[in-house]
């Protein structure tokens, strides 16, 4: 796996407690998330919480699971994003 980049360790803040980006130190940030334009959906991806399981038919599973809501930082410097479940 030499031939990929390793991912670097990600420095949540700097001394001053700015978040910073894992990628490049960069500070600014932009706040968005995912959209999801598929046919019956609400506008929105959201996290499904445990391994993917087919359901009859194909498609997720999805019944009785927790879902969270997905939201995201990309750093205006080099594009880098980090996605968050809440």
């Amino acid at each position: 796996m030499t031939q990929f980049p390793q991912i670097p360790n990600p420095q949540d803040a700097d001394a001053g407690g700015a978040p910073r980006c894992p990628w490049c130190r960069s500070s600014t940030f932009d706040t968005g998330f995912i959209e999801d334009s598929g046919q019956g959906s609400r506008g929105f991806a959201r996290w499904v919480v445990g391994e993917l399981q087919k359901g009859p038919f194909g498609g997720a599973s999805r019944f009785g699971r927790e879902r969270l809501d997905i939201s995201g930082k990309r750093c205006r410097a080099c594009g880098h994003l980090s996605f968050f479940a809440s």
